[in-house]
């Protein structure tokens, strides 16, 4: 065995291993940790297959900025996990039903994938005297081409998977002073102040 199939092997378990504890960690906390692990194994991978741009963007973005904020507001929202899980039983059946679709299309996917010859030759738009370019290079020229639109809805997805998650997790605490914006911006000048007139000898 070679020390190249050895580090495969090694990435792949202790990946398989992390993914299955971060669903099956009862703490959060844990399963945040453990969901760092997998993103370190993937990119050990990537780095493996000769793909270090993917490699890098996977350990500063997801595990430098993604996992370590999902770690910090797991930590601060004070979260009744308790009173979370007590409707797990009622979306169990539709959790199966899913799971089970997700299943199957992966067993599709492997079983009819056949590597094409082309596969692992250089892709069309770095054929025409490209040759020379970076794995940075031809990565963007890939992405910003020929997938901008994938690349664009991607961006969407992820916005309003942002969004959801802010109004999910917004919690509007009583006898706490907000802004209203409207009411600012329909004020005159009469409602913008208060003239109170104060007797001498007497306070406000």
């Amino acid at each position: 065995m070679s020390v190249a199939a050895a580090f495969f092997y090694l990435f792949a378990c202790v990946l398989v291993a992390s993914a299955f504890m971060v669903i099956a960690s009862r703490n959060p906390i844990h399963s945040v940790l453990f969901l760092i692990l997998c993103f370190v194994n993937a990119a050990g991978l990537f780095i493996l297959i000769g793909a270090e741009f993917l490699a890098l963007i996977l350990v500063v973005v997801y595990v430098g900025a993604v996992a370590v904020l999902f770690l910090f507001v797991v930590m601060m929202l004070d979260v009744d996990f308790v009173e979370l899980r007590q409707g797990f039983l009622q979306y169990l059946p539709i959790g199966a039903l899913v799971g089970m679709i997700f299943l199957a299309e992966l067993v599709l996917v492997a079983g009819t994938w056949v590597a094409g010859p082309t596969v692992a030759s250089v892709p069309q738009i770095a054929q025409a005297g490209t040759a020379a370019l970076t794995n940075t290079q031809m990565l963007g020229r890939v992405l910003y081409t020929e997938y901008v639109y994938f690349f664009e809805a991607a961006g969407m997805v992820l916005l309003v998977a942002m969004i959801g998650a802010i109004v999910l997790t917004l919690r509007h605490k009583p006898n706490v002073k907000r802004q209203n914006i409207s009411d600012q911006v329909a004020r005159t000048a009469k409602t913008a102040i208060d003239v109170v007139k104060v007797k001498p000898g007497q306070g406000i």
